[in-house]
């Protein structure tokens, strides 16, 4: 009876692929041509050399590599000076006031709170309450008859006495219209810089929010 082996020849793909089980595959650098080519040319039979194109070749290849390194690099700190920027621009909003999308008003240095709606068309009788945390309405602004667009209100955050009744962040309810857009100003306390290299955000006591996120300004 003849038996017939199964057995992988050595050097065949089957051995060669049990073999490279658990190599890992790395990219190669420059000090890895300079290797390689320091030992082709120790190894080279002096009675058929390197071809001198070839030669060449190999040397415009170590040289790209070098290049693209350096270029990477050169990047890299294009990069981070560009975010020491965006850094340094933000930091020069501390102090100020930006108005931002919320219907939370916060009072500012001097206990006052401000704000704007956005209202879609022409209404009667609109007004804002400010409401606190258990639902209470602190204050009531009345703001009459508006022909739509942007409408700013403004309270100093004391009653009719003179007394400050405030100091803590109010709701912000519209009577009189739906508004497309509530705003408040919001003071920008400090200036967070992400570990993941995005973009600067400024911390103010509604939250925080990137530069982009200001409708206006002061």
């Amino acid at each position: 009876m003849t038996t017939t082996s199964t057995t992988a020849p050595l050097g065949s793909t089957a051995n060669l692929a049990q073999k490279s089980t658990g190599l890992t595959q790395k990219g190669m650098g420059q000090t890895d041509f300079l290797t390689l080519l320091t030992t082709q040319l120790k190894s080279q039979d002096p009675f058929n050399p390197l071809d001198n194109a070839d030669l060449v070749a190999q040397m415009a290849t170590i040289s790209n590599t070098s290049g693209i390194a350096e270029m990477n690099q050169s990047l890299a700190n294009i990069a981070q000076s560009l975010a020491g920027n965006r850094l340094g621009d933000a930091a020069s909003w501390i102090g100020r006031s930006m108005l931002v999308t919320s219907n939370i008003a916060a009072p500012n240095a001097q206990g006052e709170y401000a704000g704007q709606i956005t209202l879609p068309g022409p209404a009667n009788g609109v007004s804002i309450d400010l409401i606190d945390g258990s639902g209470a309405t602190v204050k009531t602004i009345d703001l009459g008859a508006s022909q739509g667009g942007d409408l700013s209100f403004y309270w100093d955050g004391r009653d009719n006495a003179g007394a400050y009744v405030a100091g803590q962040p109010l709701k912000v309810s519209v009577r009189g219209a739906s508004p497309t857009n509530v705003a408040t100003w919001a003071s920008v306390a400090a200036v967070q810089s992400p570990a993941d290299g995005t973009q600067a955000r400024l911390i103010t006591p509604l939250g925080s929010f990137v530069p982009a996120d200001a409708i206006k300004l002061t």
